[in-house]
């Protein structure tokens, strides 16, 4: 897989139509979500993907020569806990785009996917734990820095197998609370990020998604917007954990069966209509 890193100074995405307002979203305390809209991300996305305006690639680019070769510090970063099965019926993954009021239709989704309870995808009735993790090599291969594999291996079978017991306990243990992460996990977690672009996974019952690909669908045709779905029976989460005992700890969710990736590419092979505004 190659990744893209691109930066850019404000005034120029500005110069380019775009704007970059922040906000910060702040679940729990000590943990913050960056919340941006105007546009300026979006361009600055695809100008590092290489799409758009030829200068503003040029501008973003970052070169190659600046990289230190240092290995990247990834520690803290997992996904130990199983695929997160749907609680209420399914789980959606949800790229909206081109929307005037993109926070009216995010809160209508929401408002038909909410019947019968919360349409977070990570509760605590719905995380569960093996051993071991299914993800067990990628979070060695991440955090080994450029030592051997073996040792990295062996760290992170410890410290699971270690954790998976202290789960099935449900007992504090050194100032952590199991019970406490697992909720804190709840709220700790990203599932909703907004700019001109809106993308969610949500657990949603299964007679809900009828409605909302309606409500969608017919935003579509007048023209108002342009999204992709895609439903699984899963959703899949990854961890960056700072302090596991003093609640630092992010959470990032995204569907099953490779959900954001099947959204994109609809996204870009679908015909869609231009938007209006």
């Amino acid at each position: 897989m190659q990744l893209r890193v691109g930066v850019s100074p404000v005034a120029v995405l500005r110069q380019c139509g775009g704007e970059v307002r922040v906000g910060r979203f702040e679940p729990t305390p000590g943990n913050s979500f960056g919340v941006f809209v105007g546009g300026g991300v979006g361009l600055l996305e695809n100008a590092a993907r290489g799409r758009g305006d030829a200068a503003l690639i040029a501008r973003v680019a970052v070169p190659e020569a600046l990289d230190d070769g240092a290995p990247v510090d990834l520690e803290g970063l997992s996904c130990r806990w199983n695929p997160l099965q749907s609680g209420r019926g399914r789980t959606l993954t949800l790229i909206i785009q081109g929307a005037t009021d993109p926070g009216a239709v995010h809160a209508e989704v929401m408002r038909l996917a909410r019947q019968g309870g919360a349409a977070a995808p990570v509760r605590p009735d719905t995380l569960s734990t093996g051993w071991p993790p299914k993800g067990m090599m990628l979070e060695a291969q991440a955090s080994r820095r450029g030592g051997p594999l073996w040792k990295a291996v062996l760290r992170v079978l410890g410290q699971t197998l270690l954790a998976r017991l202290i789960f099935l306990v449900g007992k504090p243990v050194g100032g952590f609370d199991p019970k406490q992460y697992a909720q804190e996990v709840s709220t700790n977690t990203d599932f909703c990020k907004h700019d001109d672009t809106v993308s969610f996974v949500i657990d949603c019952p299964q007679d809900c998604i009828a409605a909302i690909e309606g409500y969608l669908d017919q935003q579509l045709a007048d023209g108002r917007l342009r999204y992709a779905m895609h439903v699984s029976q899963t959703a899949l989460m990854t961890c960056l954990v700072t302090a596991a005992s003093g609640g630092l700890h992010v959470h990032f969710v995204d569907g099953g069966d490779a959900g954001y990736t099947s959204v994109a590419k609809t996204m870009k092979t679908q015909a869609l209509p231009a938007v209006a505004g």
